[in-house]
């Protein structure tokens, strides 16, 4: 067989790959596609609003937006579809912006629904909303950049010269490659004001003026100052927003009138279907979507006496009731990405719209400036306007007028053009001074803009007068509420919303736990255990505790008994190592269930010592699962006890000495792993085999093994205990000292 060479004719580099093929393409969408700018706005929005500004549409009626599409095509080279996707969510109608920027009529969907779809662009009719007065103020002075649109053939503004933060009014959202932008909306006064601030004060406190994000869909925002300031601060971060509800009882209804604006009111009823067909809710008994011409609502029947305050915190934990937004200020300025806070933005803002005002400046100078030379040169026909008329008469040729004017007044061309173009009944002298008296405020206009042109605080003074102005015309109340953070909030919650009843938890000594409603055990009380297994411990306790469980590798495993199923007496139960990725070999001792982490655990080991730690020692703030250095390793554990209050406990040794002692002589210890104190003494090599209750073990006379003093040794069986007791202590008789019956201690 012939051997061919399977290596390609050529090596390419990876990276010059990239570079050459990728990089190009991944830059295009960050800067052309995906990433807004400085003014607010993404190319296909900038293209969109600026066509029907050279359409006449600020102030003329309303037209077909499919005439609108059509016309951006001449701008924007993607399908008429995506442009018109484009206009739906600028509309007022799709209520997506606190500030739509184009004034619609007809159907064009809603931000809050996923299924109701907006109509076809030749029914829908638009004009550009009056906020875009401000938007396009004075581009057609120069104020910003025009570069050639996709063929060359128009001209388009590279940024719109917008007087106010327009970036932070509207949410924008946007996926490039390799980064993201997500910009929350704020109201617009609080917006302007805070602008001023800024002005007034580079270091003013944001959070005074600028108090939340303001959303179109309202609901109310979970708010924390120190997650708030950190958004303002970075430009990342997140925070919770909540729907508004209101309760008909006569009724039995609840009515959810406004929801985050992340979500959808489909979405949100996907979810409560799901949970009551699972039966995590039980109390709703029907759900109506009523959109209707007033707005949203979504109404939930529910059954009598519910608890409808309990149920919508419920429903705010499990479903996108309550969501959050993630923020990333991510902005394109001077063509460049960049992550920015509040105050950033604003700054950069305002760098910007300085150069608009300068440039507006100079343009308005250098126009009066025009028309002042064309009145000096006006003046100087005053003199004798006889003379004016004499040269036009006498002159031969039409092209000569301009020249002899010139010559015969001492003025330039466009002075004597200007000369020349005045119509015959206006070479009088009325006109001519009429004229002429506006030198003297021309002049003055000019100085003035001069001095604006150079000075910074004449800027800044505009600046601040028209962000007043676009406050007090176009400011609306705020829409999203604020809601006070507490920090116990969302554990309270869980807390009222966790459905508490009886339960007994089993644990195997294979590992393997059940938790067991009390109500099925009355019906069917018996076990069942894996071949070989028997059980470990038992414990009432509540749906609502948290279970700790102990392993021999001194750890602790914590787990919320409500996310835990409930288990049935005919099944094994849940096997612990998998359940909570226990290590090889490892296996849980003891387990301790606890609502409130009141109490103390006694920790006996095998050297005689024993610890007392406060329980609260494993509460946890975080959800931890796990927990090391639980308690101490330098002598194997023995048995592990719970204590509500003081307790009588016999401990016995591997010689067969029995100890009575009370709890309240174990001093408590701060620390998880501490070594204890020594209770039961060592004799002749001996260790401690087991620690119980005193009630457990019954002895005849319990005082006669009580001492006065710890540590001791303990004394001997007394002969009127009996075997069985004996071994419940764990103790082995054939190391006991025979018919001794002296108390050791």
């Amino acid at each position: 067989m012939e051997a061919f060479d399977i290596n390609p004719p050529f090596e390419q580099n990876i990276a010059d790959t990239l570079e050459s093929n990728y990089m190009p393409y991944a830059m295009s969408v960050i800067v052309s596609r995906a990433i807004p700018e400085i003014d607010g706005f993404k190319p296909a929005h900038r293209k969109l609003l600026y066509t029907m500004y050279g359409m006449k549409l600020l102030s003329g009626a309303r037209t077909k937006s499919a005439n609108v599409v059509g016309q951006t095509m001449k701008l924007n080279p993607h399908g008429d579809q995506a442009i018109y996707e484009t206009l739906v969510r600028l509309a007022r109608g799709n209520e997506a912006l606190l500030h739509p920027y184009i004034d619609s009529k007809g159907n064009f969907g809603k931000q809050y629904s996923r299924d109701m779809a907006y109509a076809a662009s030749r029914y829908t009719e638009v004009k550009l909303d009056d906020i875009c007065s401000e938007i396009f103020r004075d581009i057609d002075k120069d104020t910003v950049e025009f570069g050639d649109n996709y063929d060359g053939t128009m001209k388009e503004p590279v940024l719109l010269p917008t007087t106010f933060p327009n970036i932070l009014v509207n949410a924008n959202q946007g996926i490039a490659v390799g980064m993201a932008s997500s910009i929350c909306s704020f109201n617009l006064e609080e917006v302007c004001n805070t602008a001023i601030r800024c002005i007034l004060d580079e270091d003013a406190d944001l959070l005074e003026s600028l108090k939340a994000p303001d959303f179109s869909t309202g609901g109310e925002i979970i708010y924390k100052r120190s997650e708030m300031a950190a958004i303002y601060e970075t430009g990342r971060g997140s925070f919770r927003i909540r729907s508004r509800y209101q309760v008909d009882r006569e009724n039995n209804c609840i009515e959810i009138t406004e929801i985050p604006y992340t979500t959808t009111i489909e979405a949100i009823m996907d979810e409560i279907a799901t949970l009551v067909k699972d039966g995590k809710i039980k109390e709703i008994q029907d759900m109506r979507d009523e959109i209707d011409l007033n707005g949203l609502r979504l109404t939930l029947e529910v059954r009598k006496n519910t608890d409808t305050d309990a149920l919508m915190r419920k429903l705010f934990r499990l479903t996108s009731l309550e969501s959050s937004f993630s923020c990333n200020f991510n902005i394109l300025v001077n063509g460049k990405p960049r992550v920015m806070g509040i105050r950033g933005i604003i700054q950069e803002w305002l760098s910007f719209r300085t150069g608009c005002v300068r440039r507006a400046a100079a343009f308005d100078k250098a126009r009066k400036e025009e028309k002042l030379h064309l009145l000096e040169g006006l003046a100087r026909v005053l003199l004798d306007i006889d003379k004016a008329i004499g040269i036009i008469r006498r002159t031969q040729k039409e092209q000569h007028v301009v020249p002899n004017l010139m010559k015969g007044f001492e003025i330039d061309r466009l002075q004597a053009e200007y000369i020349a173009e005045i119509r015959l009944r206006n070479l009088n002298r009325e006109y001519i001074l009429n004229r002429v008296a506006e030198t003297d405020d021309l002049k003055k206009q000019i100085a003035d803009l001069g001095e604006i042109c150079s000075s910074e605080f004449r800027i800044r003074e505009i600046i601040m007068q028209q962000l007043d102005g676009v406050c007090k015309k176009f400011g609306i109340p705020r829409k999203t509420g604020i809601l006070p953070f507490t920090g116990d909030v969302k554990e309270e919650e869980k807390e009222q919303l966790t459905d508490d009843y009886n339960l007994r938890i089993f644990l195997t000594a294979q590992g393997y736990l059940k938790k067991i409603p009390l109500v099925s055990l009355r019906t069917s009380p018996a076990q069942k255990l894996k071949e070989g297994d028997s059980l470990l411990q038992i414990e009432d306790t509540r749906n609502r505790a948290d279970l700790l469980l102990f392993s021999d590798r001194c750890c602790t495993y914590k787990l919320r008994l409500a996310d835990f199923p409930d288990g049935k007496p005919g099944a094994l139960g849940e096997y612990l190592p998998n359940l909570l990725g226990m290590e090889p070999e490892e296996r849980i001792l003891f387990t301790v269930a606890t609502v409130d982490y009141q109490g103390h655990l006694l920790f006996c080991f095998e050297n005689g010592k024993i610890a007392r730690i406060d329980l609260n020692s494993y509460s946890t703030k975080t959800n931890r699962k796990k927990l090391a250095n639980a308690y101490a390793d330098r002598s194997p554990l023995i048995r592990g006890l719970r204590l509500e209050g003081e307790a009588d406990l016999a401990a016995g040794s591997s010689i067969g000495k029995v100890l009575v002692f009370n709890t309240a002589s174990i001093p408590l210890k701060t620390t998880r792993n501490s070594q204890g104190v020594q209770v039961l003494l060592s004799r002749r090599g001996s260790r401690m085999t087991a620690v119980k209750r005193l009630e457990e073990v019954k002895l005849v006379n319990p005082a006669y093994y009580r001492t006065r003093n710890l540590p001791a040794v303990g004394v001997n069986l007394k002969n009127g205990d009996s075997m069985t007791r004996v071994e419940q202590l764990g103790l082995d008789l054939g190391e006991t000292a025979p018919g001794d019956g002296t108390n050791q201690g």
